[in-house]
């Protein structure tokens, strides 16, 4: 998912000096299972005895992942298809670069994150870049594809973490707020829950449909198991919302399996030329941008809590994922989906012992296995994705509780970054004024030492956007 707040913390700790403490690496009492004995390919593949875990162990631990991030395969086809893509195909190229990138990353870095297209990002590229600015899906892919790139060029000239401790807090807070804020706003109009009003520009829906009750009802089945601590709570919500709707003649049951659609339509069609124009250049930088804080918070964050980060707020196989991450992103837009992220839902196999790259290749696998079941994704009306939207909302707008509000050259910025982007319906402006307006506070409050190169160059590149293309 795209919720970076949890990883945000953990990198501001580590960055002051303080080591957020790891969770117990212990799994249970019995200290049989704690140490893994198993001398197979896996074994020494994984490390495994090292990391103190066992086979079982990741096994479990990548089931658990698995299902709390499973409903990005019903999800992003509906939000891509508003882009005038075909839903069953994006399900395949979803399922194909969640495995094929969380493999990689459990392979090559043997770390266990799962990868998957990022949460708000495709609903920025199909609402806005797509449908409010008019750019076709392949142009819009190929600025999803420049913005990959420019991440591969960070990471490979080592800027990408440099980057993401000279942000400060509270934009990277705001961005991540406001982005749920969008998302939540995507999923009450998806609901029916708020409606077009010629004067109010919004306005409350029919409550009294049945699709707006079911969204309704999707929503607070996610908060309840959630708070109940129930991993797979947004695949439970969808799937019961969807019976719903069989039972409403909404969706009709075409069968449980079938052999993928054919996606060589959609594979190296983006328009790489068509993007690389000075009106895109901001939804390239924006795209480059929120990947950047969203995967590389996530890292750090899901490795804080395996207890993998040493005392300089580092991680075994950093630069390896760090690569890994960015190539799956180049590589999703060039077979047809919006941009690739870690997710923060590999905590809860992290939280049930896993340690190690088993346990992202195990929940590789089951998303390739997915692929054959594509009859099932076109039983989801959009209400019942929804609630998952709103509940992304409430999440990642969260962190807005670790705002200094009493400092108002962070705390102005924050908010003009978190509401901007729903009220302009655009994330690059929220983004673009949140920076603008913390060097604006900064400088007018005698506080310009608080400004940093980085905070000022990004500043400064959006503003010439807004001068020279707006």
């Amino acid at each position: 998912m795209i919720i970076i707040t949890e990883p945000l913390l953990s990198f501001v700790l580590q960055k002051q000096g303080i080591k957020s403490p790891p969770m117990d690496k212990k799994i249970n009492n019995d200290n049989t299972d704690y140490v893994s004995n198993e001398s197979g390919t896996l074994s020494r593949l994984f490390k495994l005895p090292q990391h103190g875990t066992t086979v079982r162990t990741e096994l479990i631990a990548g089931m658990t992942t698995f299902l709390t991030m499973v409903y990005i395969v019903f999800v992003n086809p509906q939000i891509l298809g508003a882009a005038q893509m075909d839903p069953k195909v994006v399900f395949v190229t979803t399922c194909l670069i969640a495995g094929i990138g969380s493999i990689a990353m459990g392979i090559f870095a043997n770390l266990p994150v799962a990868l998957a297209p990022a949460m708000g990002l495709n609903a920025f590229f199909a609402f806005v870049v797509v449908g409010a600015m008019g750019i076709s899906w392949q142009t819009g892919m190929g600025a999803i594809f420049w913005g990959a790139i420019g991440l591969f060029l960070l990471t490979l000239f080592r800027i990408r973490y440099w980057m993401i401790s000279n942000i400060p807090l509270s934009l990277r807070i705001g961005i991540t707020s406001g982005i749920g804020l969008f998302i939540a706003l995507m999923g009450l109009k998806n609901t029916g829950v708020i409606v077009a009003n010629k004067d109010t520009l919004v306005m409350i829906g029919d409550l009294s449909s049945h699709g707006v009750l079911l969204g309704i009802l999707g929503f607070f089945i996610i908060t309840v198991l959630s708070s109940r601590h129930f991993h797979a709570a947004v695949l439970v919500s969808i799937v019961v919302t969807s019976c719903c709707g069989l039972f409403f003649g909404d969706v009709h049951f075409s069968g449980v399996y079938s052999i993928p659609p054919d996606i060589s339509g959609v594979i190296g069609e983006v328009d790489l030329s068509g993007a690389l124009t000075l009106e895109l250049a901001g939804i390239i930088f924006s795209f480059m941008l929120i990947n950047l804080f969203d995967s590389s918070g996530t890292l750090i964050g899901v490795t804080d809590k395996a207890g993998l980060i040493d005392s300089n707020g580092k991680f075994p196989n950093m630069n390896k994922a760090l690569y890994v991450d960015s190539v799956s992103s180049v590589a999703g837009a060039f077979i047809g989906t919006s941009s690739v992220t870690a997710y923060i839902e590999s905590t809860s196999g992290v939280a049930v012992g896993g340690r190690t790259g088993l346990t992202a290749v195990v929940v590789g696998v089951m998303f390739l296995l997915v692929m054959f079941f594509s009859p099932l994704v076109a039983m989801v009306p959009p209400y019942a994705t929804a609630g998952a939207l709103i509940f992304v909302g409430v999440l990642m707008t969260s962190s807005l509780a670790r705002v200094n509000w009493d400092d108002f050259t962070e705390s102005v910025p924050a908010f003009i970054t978190t509401v901007m982007m729903p009220f302009t319906f655009s994330i690059t402006e929220g983004i673009a004024l949140g920076f603008m307006s913390y060097c604006i506070m900064k400088v007018c409050t005698g506080r310009w030492r608080d400004l940093n190169l980085c905070v000022v160059v990004v500043a400064a590149l959006f503003a010439l956007k807004i001068i020279l293309v707006d």
